[in-house]
């Protein structure tokens, strides 16, 4: 396994990111302690989830997941660099979701019990709380950070004026503010290239790029419908006959240079700029293991290119549109 620092930070995490949504749901529990296992057998040390991931009804139930399996000892929690993420509603009664004080310290101190640790690496807001001001959120951090509750604070969904407006807030308080933004990014939708990147990287966030594989559309789709592997439905089914055209080139070319889909998928976005680990999300161990094969990929200049003539990207913002 390969190794990077996040963001600006002197922390040491893999070039992938074992994403935990499907813990609960859809891997029951022993299969997710058994890929968890695997993640470290393979040096994988970085591991993200959310307080509200379990779905309806059971939110939460996958930091319970992971709390039993850091129970098992065996240095597991001394070896994972845990981020979990705050902003979603846990219940029905006001205050039980955001970004304010109240809710940032309470439902902290919900996941720390969850989770069975005394404190989370990186404490992630969920999504943008336009309702609640910079220095409130900050103070809020700050004194989680001073309680050693927490190591460092990143943004989930920001757009970039969002990162600017966090960091200009938290440089006035003397603090470190954000060093990661975990983004919707992937070849098929490359929007974050306009103004989260460049935020990123000037104010040295680390990109945590999630659904990589968008979906499934990039892990090879079309071909696994033709063979009747896969079966497409609502939503899904309309996106790929949308994007037929371009997925089936790029399934060709990725046959053309001896790699799976998913795998190149990944692949170009270790090669991204600014991009620390792509979060895969694997439900069973097999999936886990093909992750795997991304991070001994090199692209040359003509295979990126050739990726960017299947998939346009985008320019820095105002160059994309503007001269």
């Amino acid at each position: 396994m390969e190794y990077t620092h996040l963001g600006r930070t002197g922390l040491s995490v893999s070039r992938l990111c074992l994403g935990t949504m499907n813990f609960g749901p859809q891997t029951e529990e022993t299969v997710a302690h058994g890929i968890m296992d695997t993640a470290h057998a393979q040096g994988v040390n970085f591991f993200d989830t959310a307080n509200g991931y379990g779905g309806e009804g059971h939110r939460g139930w996958t930091e319970e997941i992971i709390g039993r399996w850091f129970a098992q000892g065996g240095d597991r929690r001394e070896k994972t660099v845990l981020a979990t993420k705050v902003y979603g509603d846990m219940g029905t009664w006001p205050n039980e979701g955001k970004l304010s004080a109240l809710n940032i310290r309470r439902a902290l101190d919900a996941s720390l019990k969850r989770l069975q640790t005394d404190y989370v690496d990186v404490y992630q807001f969920h999504h943008i709380d336009r309702n609640t001001p910079w220095d409130e959120i900050w103070q809020a951090i700050d004194v989680a950070i001073t309680q050693g509750k927490i190591l460092y604070a990143g943004s989930s969904n920001f757009a970039g004026w969002h990162i600017a407006q966090a960091q200009a807030a938290a440089e006035k308080r003397n603090s470190v503010g954000l060093v990661s933004e975990q983004s919707l990014y992937n070849l098929l939708v490359r929007d974050i290239e306009l103004e989260v990147i460049p935020a990123a990287e000037h104010y040295g966030l680390g990109i945590i790029p999630w659904s990589p594989l968008q979906g499934g559309l990039l892990g090879g789709v079309v071909k696994k419908t033709e063979e009747g592997k896969r079966r497409l439905e609502g939503r899904s089914a309309q996106s790929l006959e949308e994007h037929r055209d371009q997925l089936t080139a790029y399934e060709d070319f990725a046959e053309q240079l001896g790699h799976q889909p998913g795998d190149l998928a990944l692949a170009w976005l270790l090669h991204q700029k600014a991009v620390t680990a792509p979060i895969i999300g694997p439900r069973t161990p097999e999936q886990f293991d093909g992750a795997l094969r991304a991070v001994e990929i090199r692209l040359d200049d003509a295979a990126l290119a050739r990726l960017d003539e299947i998939f346009p990207g985008h320019k820095t913002a105002p160059e994309d549109y503007a001269w």
